[in-house]
């Protein structure tokens, strides 16, 4: 998988970021780990190899592709 920055909304380097998976077109966003558990207990259909991270709605609106 290669993988290509799109951008972000942080200063210093630090998270949240898109990414593209040059082969597929799919998104990759790195942010920061949802860890609480009332929160966690409310998404559905979760698998055990999947995980969950919470990132600006602005990182989207403006960085994330339009096709």
């Amino acid at each position: 998988m290669t993988l290509r920055f799109i951008g972000t909304t942080s200063e210093h380097g630090n998270c949240p970021t898109l990414y593209e998976v040059v082969e597929t077109g799919d998104i990759v966003v790195q942010g920061d780990q949802l860890t609480n558990h009332e929160n966690l207990a409310q998404l559905r259909d979760v698998g055990e190899h999947e995980t969950f991270v919470v990132i600006p709605r602005e990182l989207l609106t403006r960085l994330a592709p339009k096709e």
